[in-house]
């Protein structure tokens, strides 16, 4: 459907002789950024740049490919409408953001050039396309391919962005942290490890709530579920064991003297809403808790122990911090937004 309409824009601009598209792409190797851009008036390539820069980010080479563009299409005579295409609409939307930010040096020379254009006449305009790189689209994908042809060398020393700085920073935290998380028992022994739809095993990451609180941060009692599965804080007979070595417990399946987290996730026929080999993955995981919604849960009745034996009166038996904990899982939904790693934190403790 975007692939139409994008072919449909270019036609309409290739008969107006006052219109010029501006296409544009970048990509990094080795620490070099390549942007490609080419101007088309009148379905003519018109002008075509490409400048290479060291140590910065994708989003500084956007705009500034979009900056130089944007400043030929300018300086050219009677063009009344300008339009950008661009894989990074990102980029493009910085360009009207009045906040402090590391790329208002290409967002004020930008602004400068689109004040004279618009000031030159007032029917002038100018529109902003995005162009995924997937779409091939003909006009982009050939932008595309080029900035991936270079192979630049870096030159020592050079100068480097200050975005390109916290993003090195960040990135060298982030391996660390993910070596660490997988490395050590700081995320417990029984941690249930994931894996994503290219059955890699999920890692941590900051990027909107982590990848776990993606799958099921909005469901308040889905999330306590999962937090109870994935570190295996459940309220089952493998996690009671733990503390009561001479309790017997009793699982109504029947296959099995003790209730485990590997048998409720893939063979239990008491929880059999949602069935799916894969329920070490993500989304078949998500689904299995959405089907089964008493899976997990605090239910005296799904476990039988000794008489008058109950769940508070399991937690009674610690300290007030664990009673805490379990009032937590109780009332869950009051705490809609608490990270899984702090979670697992707690139970930790």
């Amino acid at each position: 459907m975007h692939f139409q309409q994008l072919d449909n824009m270019t036609l309409q601009s290739s008969s107006l002789p006052h219109t010029a598209i501006v296409v544009t792409d970048a990509s990094i190797k080795n620490n070099i950024a390549t942007s490609v851009s080419q101007i088309h008036i009148h379905n003519h390539p018109l002008i075509k740049m490409v400048h290479h820069a060291a140590f910065i980010t994708s989003t500084e080479a956007e705009l500034f490919a979009i900056r130089c563009n944007i400043n030929q299409a300018c300086s050219k005579e009677n063009i009344s409408k300008i339009i950008v295409a661009t894989d990074s609409i990102h980029a493009a939307k910085k360009l009207f953001d009045n906040k402090s930010n590391p790329y208002q040096i290409h967002t004020t020379a930008i602004l400068h050039e689109l004040q004279q254009f618009f000031s030159a006449w007032q029917e002038n305009s100018i529109e902003f396309w995005e162009c995924p790189s997937r779409l091939n689209w003909r006009l982009h994908w050939s932008v595309d391919k080029e900035s991936k042809l270079f192979n630049p060398q870096p030159l020592f020393p050079g100068k480097i962005s200050w975005d390109y700085c916290k993003k090195s920073d960040s990135d060298n935290i982030i391996n660390q942290w993910k070596m660490t998380f997988q490395a050590s028992d700081g995320k417990g022994r029984n941690f249930l490890n994931l894996v994503n739809d290219n059955y890699e095993i999920i890692e941590p990451s900051y990027i909107k709530g982590g990848p776990w609180l993606q799958a099921f941060g909005l469901s308040n009692s889905l999330c306590a579920r999962a937090t109870r599965v994935i570190t295996n804080h459940a309220p089952i007979g493998e996690y009671c064991l733990r503390f009561f070595l001479n309790k017997e417990f009793k699982y109504p399946c029947g296959l099995y003297s003790i209730e485990t987290r590997r048998h409720i996730l893939h063979e239990c026929m008491r929880h059999n809403g949602y069935w799916n080999p894969r329920r070490d993955s993500l989304n078949p995981f998500i689904m299995f808790l959405s089907a089964n919604p008493k899976a997990f849960t605090f239910n005296d009745s799904l476990l039988s122990v000794a008489p008058n034996w109950t769940w508070s009166s399991f937690f009674s038996l610690f300290s007030p911090f664990h009673f805490l904990l379990y009032s937590f899982f109780d009332w869950s939904s009051f705490f809609p937004y608490l990270s899984l790693s702090l979670i697992s934190f707690f139970f930790i403790m």
